[in-house]
């Protein structure tokens, strides 16, 4: 009886278990089943792997100056890979000579532009900024698709990030109309923006579920088509938190500006070649890039000394930021220096661990002050502590810190994953020329 026992608790298991299998293999037949089913065990991955390692544990620390200065001293002697990444878009070049300064004319007291097309980012893979791009350009009466700004924006699906430099490349090369980028923008210059008929694409700072299921900072762009200063309120087409019957979202002054800070108040207007002139009145001190870099300067160097926590932080990172753009490399890595000690002592909740998804400016302020090693682990502190890294530009800086010390085959190795990541992106297919790495062309 006892073995009879056993052997029914063993047919009742393998049915069980055949049940099962049949069953997972039903699922995974039928595609409407099996994407929610992949989708929720890619989310349970990604949870154990973020409890295992928290990414917010994870911090950055860089060499002491005397350090900085031994090794800038020991590779000084080092080749240079290459010229740095794009870091701005400018007006044409006639654009860069100042405008005479003008007394400021009083804005309305509201603005509210209509026109435009409403396009959601849900239904792919990170298309925050190709959906935003896309209204902005909607409003000019482009007629293009959705994926026409993924595909040339985005070539590897799972790009975790699109820089705003690569927003205003598709606009300037791809359609007819025109994308200039500028930094330490205010609130000011977003309503006189908008009170002339220019939506302002901007990159921002929120807090979002993010894949692993937990509430996180993050990077995202938002376009404002509006504002009202009655109620001290933008109006904002929003991909993410949008939706097609109600597609404007009301964004408050203060809260755009704190949100704003962590991307050095950046901002992308599109117009049309024959608005180049208007622009250019509207914009004022903004028409020349250099001024804008020296207002972004100045108001970050008065917050790092004004606020405190998370803010401070910020400040201090978009000081370093603004020192880059002004080619004051031993500034901006000093700065950089201050903003990860300042990262470090913020409590693990208020670290902004996906800072350098976004963001690429410690990387040239290190590279340009000969601090190549703290290049290095900087990209090991970013890569390491997130999961499926596909982040070009780190492996980029990798790669090109690594061919500076010396070491050839992982600089190799980084720039065939920049590839990877980014087929046919200039500046990793110039490091992999520069390591005689082949090249395979994507397929048109």
């Amino acid at each position: 009886m006892h073995k009879k026992h056993l052997n029914q608790k063993k047919f009742i298991f393998w049915v069980i278990a055949s049940a099962l299998v049949l069953s997972a293999a039903m699922v995974f037949a039928i595609p409407a089943l099996r994407e929610p089913v992949l989708w929720r065990l890619e989310q349970l991955r990604v949870r154990i792997r973020y409890a295992l390692n928290p990414p917010e544990e994870a911090v950055f620390q860089p060499e002491s100056t005397v350090d900085a200065m031994v090794q800038a001293t020991m590779n000084a002697l080092a080749p240079t890979p290459l010229s740095p990444l794009p870091t701005a878009t400018p007006l044409p070049p006639q654009a860069n000579t100042p405008l005479p300064t003008t007394a400021p004319t009083a804005l309305p007291l509201g603005s509210a532009l209509s026109g435009w097309t409403f396009f959601s980012q849900h239904g792919y893979w990170n298309y925050c900024a190709p959906a935003n791009l896309a209204m902005s350009l909607s409003y000019y009466g482009w007629d293009g698709a959705l994926t026409d700004i993924g595909a040339y924006v985005k070539p590897f699906d799972r790009d975790k990030n699109v820089m705003p430099y690569e927003l205003a490349e598709y606009v300037n090369t791809q359609t007819y109309f025109r994308a200039l980028v500028r930094e330490g923008s205010t609130l000011e210059l977003a309503r006189r923006l908008l009170a002339n008929g220019f939506p302002v694409l901007v990159e921002k700072g929120v807090y979002i579920k993010d894949y692993s299921g937990v509430v996180s900072w993050m990077g995202h762009y938002q376009v404002l088509v509006g504002y009202d200063d009655a109620t001290q309120t933008f109006t904002a087409l929003d991909s993410y938190f949008g939706e097609t019957d109600k597609p404007t979202l009301s964004v408050a002054y203060a809260d755009l500006e704190k949100e704003w800070r962590p991307f050095n108040f950046i901002l992308l207007v599109v117009y049309a070649p024959e608005q180049e002139d208007q622009l250019r009145a509207v914009l004022a001190d903004y028409t020349d890039s250099v001024s804008s870099y020296q207002i972004a300067a100045s108001l970050a160097s008065t917050e790092v000394q004004t606020l405190t926590g998370q803010a401070q932080f910020f400040a201090a990172f978009n000081y370093g930021t603004s020192l880059m753009r002004l080619q004051d490399y031993s500034g901006a890595a000093r700065a950089y220096d201050e903003a990860f000690e300042l990262y470090a002592a913020l409590p693990k909740e208020d670290r902004p661990w996906r800072m350098m998804w976004y963001q690429t400016g410690p990387y040239f302020a290190y590279y340009y002050t000969g601090r190549y090693q703290d290049i290095v682990n900087l990209a090991d502190t970013t890569i390491s502590s997130t999961d499926q890294p596909y982040l070009e530009e780190n492996f980029l800086w990798r790669s090109r810190a690594h061919y500076a010390l010396g070491d050839y085959e992982n600089a190799a190795a980084d720039v065939t994953t920049c590839l990877q990541y980014h087929p046919d992106f200039t500046p990793c297919v110039e490091q992999a020329n520069l390591l005689g790495v082949p090249v395979t062309q994507p397929t048109p």
